[in-house]
């Protein structure tokens, strides 16, 4: 039998989610924060929504990176049949 090989191109596409990933966790506090310094302003709420929306992208985007780096080491996991 002969051993599992990494896919290259899964694993590539798994890098890149995880730099969007990286990108967003540094860019979505920083929107939070200027929408907090301008409380008056009265574009307040969209830009919190827009970087808390931007924080959730993140977060998911980061388990799908992992997912997609995980399934590119070790293979894809396969559901038993009934």
């Amino acid at each position: 039998m002969e051993p599992r090989r990494t896919d290259k191109e899964v694993l590539g596409k798994g890098v890149q989610r995880m730099a969007i990933a990286l990108i967003f966790m540094f860019i979505s506090p920083v929107v939070i924060h200027s929408s907090f310094k301008n409380q008056d302003h009265s574009l307040y709420i969209p830009i919190l929504i827009l970087g808390l929306l931007g924080a959730v992208f993140a977060i998911y985007m980061a388990f799908k990176g992992i997912k997609t780096i995980m399934e590119a080491i070790f293979g894809k996991k396969n559901k038993p049949q009934n």
